[in-house]
């Protein structure tokens, strides 16, 4: 164990961890001089690779000199933090990276604190620092200011310090030094971050910090062994956190993490980070041991849930051409198989109807849900996302989540910005100049009041700005918030869209759909310029006669549709409304299709 150093990397979304930890991978020795390696190698998922986001966290290895080293590549965004939480439990060391630029941001403050409470020692990293707008003073200022203010210890504060470019694959200890290699980073590693502690001789006890399902192993599970020693075919039991036993079987497979690989071995020892097949029910902070009188290992609490949404059967008039898997009894599968790895999200299946709600740490959690759960090929209805509100204990007042907002801005924007999330209900406690004409703004404002604002921001920003969101706590009800102030336009027919109809369409708002687009009854089609929902006929064709020619519409011209996206779908609908996902097509719809069932359920409340 003297030569063993377990570490996981930590930053803000963006920061670049994964192309560090690539170069780390190519400069120990894993990828020959002229192998053809894609960028950000770890993030294998489609969706990471499509996003530019770390979604799941990943385990590898390497050797350098007489060391092994484990790195535990982690994700960078609010909503997976679960993730992170997880898997500061198998380290015993981070490296917080920040961005030479922007600093400390939100993500950074959240799992640093976590990992700050777990009383891991911390290496920091200042990278990008080849940027033209670098500002590394102020930068490892802001740095030491959080470490302060989330009360690390005078041994946490007093850390190592390096600045690196993770995309050139350097790392120095002053900036006057001439870039090199990283060379100085592992060198930092081991001898900063201590070597895993545990008893050697004691029983064997393992705690499950990931799980995953692989074709030909099964469920493989991801964690440390914390005492103890194992080899393969070895029998075991699993505890779960209240000490019980939940399955006795034998261990098929034991695999370490080198590089991109999982390899098999003969034996784990304490210390160790290894993954483990065999097991059919052991599930994320369970222990595995072999030991008589073996305690669970305390798993760190994972923080609630604060949204939610109803996952239902699809039952529009074109429901099933799509996808394959459409039933509830699939969806309900494939929920609770998520809900077992994914201990951020919580289902619960409603029995008054063939759905499930669905609960989450936020819209970009859930909505990667729904979009791998579509590329699966699943069909589905989704209500709007929904806030979970909490009663307080002793007064019994009503709760809701609260969320510190931090938004980097071209100063023209400030005042709009500004203005947007006030009608919001967001306070502004904080406006730091960022230099290069750029603000910094950090509010604190209701989860129900930020859902769908991410689009408006990005067009009221011109693209240019840059919004990180975190929960802060639960606080008093604030009063009720404005929501979507447009009615839709919604069909009243089936069949296919006419550009006939639709030129005449566009004057009352903006359209959704193209001409040949099938349609359907209760489909939402556009977005009326009024507060009142308005009833068309898209399909309506030009009427012929003596005095009109049939034509072909050759001078039709139609403005391009407004796309629609799913995360942007999920925020836009309304409460009576639903988003219809299938593998290759995202419409919104009305809950109920029939017009005069949607009369009686407003007059119904």
């Amino acid at each position: 164990m003297r030569n063993l150093r377990n570490f996981a990397i930590i930053a803000h979304v963006d920061h670049g961890k994964t192309t560090l930890v690539d170069a780390m991978l190519r400069q120990g020795g894993l990828f020959r001089e002229n192998q053809v390696v894609s960028e950000r190698a770890l993030d294998s998922n489609d969706l990471e690779r499509e996003r530019g986001i770390t979604i799941l966290a990943k385990c590898t290895g390497l050797t350098w000199g007489s060391w092994r080293l484990n790195i535990v590549d982690t994700p960078g965004h609010a909503d997976f933090g679960a993730e992170v939480e997880r898997v500061l439990s198998m380290v015993d060391g981070v490296l917080v990276l920040v961005d030479a630029a922007e600093g400390p941001m939100p993500q950074t403050k959240f799992v640093t604190g976590k990992a700050l409470k777990l009383g891991l020692r911390s290496i920091v990293i200042v990278n990008k620092i080849d940027k033209p707008d670098a500002r590394p003073q102020e930068v490892v200022d802001a740095v030491f200011d959080l470490f302060v203010a989330l009360e690390a210890t005078e041994e946490q504060l007093d850390f190592p310090l390096l600045y690196a470019s993770g995309r050139q694959g350097w790392a120095v200890r002053d900036l006057q030094d001439s870039p090199k290699d990283l060379q100085p980073l592992f060198e930092t590693i081991g001898q900063y971050i201590p070597a895993p502690k545990g008893d050697q001789e004691a029983p064997f006890a393992f705690l499950v910090s990931l799980i995953e399902s692989d074709l030909f192993l099964g469920r493989v599970l991801t964690g440390r062994v914390y005492a103890g020693t194992i080899t393969v075919n070895s029998p075991v039991h699993v505890l779960n956190r209240d000490g019980k036993i939940v399955e006795e079987a034998r261990l098929t497979k034991l695999l370490a993490f080198r590089g991109l690989e999982r390899v098999p071995i003969t034996q784990a020892s304490c210390g160790d980070i290894v993954a483990i097949a065999g097991l059919k029910i052991a599930t994320v902070t369970d222990t595995i041991t072999n030991g008589p009188d073996v305690a669970p290992i305390p798993a760190l609490p994972i923080d609630p849930p604060t949204l939610a949404m109803t996952f239902s059967v699809n039952d529009s008039p074109l429901a099933g051409k799509d996808g394959k898997k459409v039933t509830s009894r699939a969806i309900g599968e494939r929920l609770f198989k998520e809900a077992e790895g994914n201990v951020a999200i919580t289902v619960r299946a409603l029995s008054d109807q063939e759905a499930f709600e669905v609960s989450g740490r936020g819209e970009l959690q859930l909505g990667v849900l729904i979009e791998t759960m579509r590329r699966e090929g699943f069909e589905l209805s989704i209500s709007r996302p929904r806030v979970l509100f909490q009663e307080d204990p002793v007064t019994h007042a009503r709760l809701e989540p609260i969320e510190e907002v931090t938004i980097d801005v071209d100063e023209p924007f400030v005042g709009q910005i500004v203005e947007k999330i006030s009608a919001r209900k967001g306070t502004l406690k904080d406006m730091s100049p960022m230099g290069v004409g750029r603000t910094r703004l950090r509010f604190l404002a209701p989860t129900r009041g930020l859902i769908g604002y991410h689009g408006e921001f990005l067009t009221d920003t011109r693209g240019t700005g840059v919004m990180s969101r975190l929960f802060h706590a639960y606080a008093p009800y604030i009063g009720p918030i404005d929501g979507r102030r447009t009615g839709a336009l919604i069909s009243t027919v089936a069949g296919e869209a006419v550009a006939y109809a639709l030129f005449f369409l566009e004057e009352r708002g903006v359209l959704f759909i193209t001409p040949g687009q099938p349609v359907y009854e209760g489909m939402i089609i556009g977005e009326h310029t009024r507060e009142n929902d308005l009833d068309v006929n898209p399909t309506k064709a030009k009427q012929l006669s003596n005095m009109r020619a049939a034509g072909k519409d050759e001078n039709i011209r139609l403005t391009p549709p407004r796309p629609i996206v799913l995360e942007q779908a999920l925020s836009y609908i309304a409460d009576d409304e639903l988003v219809e996902v299938t593998p290759h097509n995202i419409r919104l719809r009305k809950r109920f299709l029939d017009p005069n069932a949607r009369k009686r359920a407003q007059r119904g409340g």
